[in-house]
């Protein structure tokens, strides 16, 4: 059995905020485009390889400049680029500019582990989401540049590519 799922629903627990997904589906395409020297790509652009909503792309990119992660140029010719290799920018780095909350919801409801007895829940979640956060910070954006992964490989170059690369 794989474990990509069981990593998706773990990572779920820990960036719940939409935005954070637009923030790593617009750090991977970045990532993508990294190896090209000089090579800088719109918001737009980046709205449109990942259908993801533009104004929200625009917004994700300005935080993302704004921590140092991309950097970005106006103009003809402008764009935006990873600040840094790919290699050396984590999940993480990218999860906790969009997330305030890192604690696990409690499934008994608020107030409840916070006061007197944990819910007997509350280590595996505790567990789970130290998994999560190991994952996150032990992944870095490099893992989208990696041709070894075909299902990487795959995703990246979307569903009709990957189709004809099988015949």
């Amino acid at each position: 059995m794989s474990k990509r799922p069981i990593v998706k629903e773990v990572a779920g627990l820990i960036y719940r905020n939409r935005m954070t997904q637009y923030a790593i589906a617009a750090m991977s395409r970045l990532a993508e485009l990294y190896p090209e020297p000089d090579s800088r790509v719109s918001a737009v652009q980046i709205a449109t390889d990942r259908n993801l909503p533009r104004p929200v792309v625009a917004k994700v990119l300005s935080v993302l400049a704004q921590a140092g992660l991309v950097r970005g140029a106006p103009g003809p010719g402008g764009g935006y680029r990873l600040a840094r290799p790919p290699g050396e920018i984590s999940l993480h780095d990218v999860v906790v500019l969009f997330e305030s909350d890192n604690d696990v919801d409690c499934p008994f409801g608020p107030g409840w582990c916070g006061n007197n007895t944990p819910c007997p829940l509350h280590d595996s979640l505790m567990r789970l989401k130290k998994m999560a956060i190991d994952h996150l910070q032990h992944t870095h954006f490099d893992v989208f540049t990696d041709e070894r992964d075909p299902d990487v490989a795959g995703l990246l170059k979307g569903p009709a590519a990957a189709a004809s690369d099988r015949h």
